[in-house]
């Protein structure tokens, strides 16, 4: 709840604290005296918009810090963490407009957002009005308000829960269908890519092995031709001269042959030597002629060495890989093509299993919106119960519900709930804050209000003008309601009524006085004497009579 406020130099206010205490407050004062000031300057606090005429006359800039205790407000903590601000059983909020218009805004002395301090403002304070714009006015609170009138915390659950598997399967089941129709638009290409890959047939290390082998086989012709030379040079049976040297060996043994063992030692050691060159020459000829019939018996030739390879890597560069990849990317686009009916299947599967869950999903729909439709009516009765004495038994209280096409339905369901209002009879109903005037407004509000009572809201409520243009019993049943919800939460009324004022547990007086700075507005609490008198002089006006105090006593005995 709301207990400390203090505003410095916002309009006629130069310096105002405030304390402020559980249940009824009550602020009153004379018309002028600055009682909606104090309203506004509270809003600075609460994130409204900033406005540099709300600043002092004469003054730089305005301030408005407002204490919050927060320990029993479990909503407030995940909202603080979410912001990143550090978290006390206290949180004060705190706004400085300056004569510019310009405006900063901190939460226990941390720097934050507008938005962020509005966030945080209308989880703790909600305004009823002639010009609030949010809390019950807001249609988009209407539909969680009438679940937490019924209690459907458990068939909300239910639907929410029973939204979330079905949306996870349409969710899978989009994304398979989008990787279906990607796979669908390549498949002619795939089955393209797959032949002419399956064609080419390619084998890994296979371009490196060509590569060695078109070096070696360039080479070929040139060793071919330098061995036949070698062999001419020294098979004697193939020599196309007498230069052949085995030829020359041979005839050079036969001579020395002929002189026979009469020829001396160095005859015979050179006869030797020849026959030991003969050998050697004819191992040398059979080495030559066995390399020459190798290369000869080698397999493919230098052209198709040639060929493949350019193909190999033709293909690499079309599909912009290294050769060695391509029997990877054979597997892979395989792979694509058979995940294709693989995929179809699991679609199949997928679409089942939607259906299935958007049926559960629907029937737990249904049958919280059955339930809906049986609560609006009681929450109906609710409020209008409370109309009658708040001098509002002409008008009617009605609670729409309408089904949601399906591109519209939601976690919640497949309602759109709206509080609509109907001020005279005949009249078509419309929204609140359209139909009724400004104190129909706020006595609305608090029948809504009270007919909601046990549903958990902001623990501050702030209501201005709810007994415009009513007295007597009717200002009474105003009083009387609001000490009602005072019993659950904060209420902070400004009144004009002696019988709401009476009702309050904590009362302060608002009033302007004149000092040599200029016109001040200020505020004081009251004790029970001057709640008396100032009860005294709302009953009676400017001229205070013993009968009036005597009738004030009487209503702060009978709100006793």
């Amino acid at each position: 709840m709301l207990t400390a406020l203090t505003i410095q130099n916002v309009v006629l206010i130069e310096k105002l604290q405030l304390s402020l205490g559980g249940g009824l407050c009550a602020l009153t004062g004379e018309t002028g005296a600055g009682k909606s000031i104090l309203l506004d300057a509270l809003g600075l606090a609460l994130g409204a918009r900033a406005d540099a005429g709300l600043v002092r006359h004469g003054t730089d800039q305005a301030l408005v810090s407002a204490v919050f205790d927060i320990a029993h407000h479990p909503t407030i903590a995940p909202i603080m963490a979410e912001l990143g601000l550090e978290q006390d059983d206290t949180m004060i909020l705190r706004r400085v407009v300056t004569v510019d218009g310009k405006s900063r805004a901190f939460v226990n002395e941390q720097p934050i957002s507008i938005a962020g301090l509005r966030r945080l403002g209308n989880e703790m304070v909600e305004i009823h009005g002639q010009f609030d714009t949010h809390g019950l006015l807001d249609p988009t609170t209407h539909l969680g308000l009438l679940d937490a009138f019924a209690g459907h915390r458990d068939k909300v659950q239910a639907v929410r829960e029973s939204w979330r598997h079905w949306h996870q399967l349409e969710k899978q089941r989009r994304e398979t269908l989008t990787a279906i129709e990607k796979a669908r638009s390549d498949e002619e290409y795939l089955r393209h890519a797959v032949k002419e890959l399956s064609d080419l047939a390619a084998d890994p290390g296979e371009e490196s092995t060509l590569a060695e082998q078109r070096t070696s086989l360039s080479l070929r012709e040139k060793t071919i031709k330098v061995l036949g030379d070698c062999y001419d040079d020294l098979a004697a049976d193939h020599a196309q001269t007498d230069q052949g040297a085995m030829k020359k060996i041979l005839r050079a043994h036969r001579a020395l042959e002929r002189l026979g063992e009469t020829a001396g030692m160095a005859v015979q050691n050179a006869f030797a030597a020849l026959d030991r060159a003969s050998t050697e020459l004819a191992e040398a000829i059979a080495q030559i002629d066995e390399a020459t019939r190798n290369l000869d018996a080698a397999p493919g030739s230098l052209e198709r060495v040639e060929d493949r390879l350019f193909a190999l890597r033709q293909m690499a560069r079309k599909h912009q890989v290294v050769a060695d990849e391509l029997p990877n990317l054979l597997e892979t686009y395989q792979n694509r093509l058979t995940s294709l009916d693989d995929q179809s299947g699991q679609l199949e599967k997928l679409n089942r299993a939607c259906a299935e869950h958007r049926a559960l999903w629907h029937a737990a729909a249904e049958s919280l919106s059955q339930s809906r439709q049986t609560t609006a009516i009681a929450l109906n009765d609710a409020v209008m119960t409370e109309l009658e004495p708040l001098k509002l038994g002409r008008a009617q209280f009605i609670t729409t519900i309408t089904a949601q096409t399906e591109e519209n339905w939601n976690q919640d369901g497949c309602d759109h709930i709206r509080f609509l209002v109907a001020t005279n009879p005949g009249q078509p109903p419309g929204p609140l804050e359209k139909i009724a005037s400004g104190g129909e407004l706020s006595r609305f509000m608090l029948a809504l209000k009270v007919a909601l009572r046990r549903v958990a809201g902001a623990p501050t409520l702030i209501f201005d003008e709810v007994d415009a243009g009513i007295g007597g019993a009717t200002a009474d049943a105003v009083g009387e309601r609001l000490a009602r919800l005072a019993e659950t939460a904060q209420i902070l009324v400004v009144t004009h009524s002696p019988q709401v004022a009476a009702r309050a547990h904590h009362h302060w007086h608002i009033f302007k006085s004149d000092s040599p700075n200029g016109t001040t507005t200020s505020i004081t609490p009251l004790d029970f004497s001057e709640r008396c008198e100032e009860i005294a002089r709302m009953l009676s006006g400017a001229d205070i009579t013993p009968e009036a105090r005597a009738a004030a006593a009487r209503l702060l005995d009978k709100a006793a």
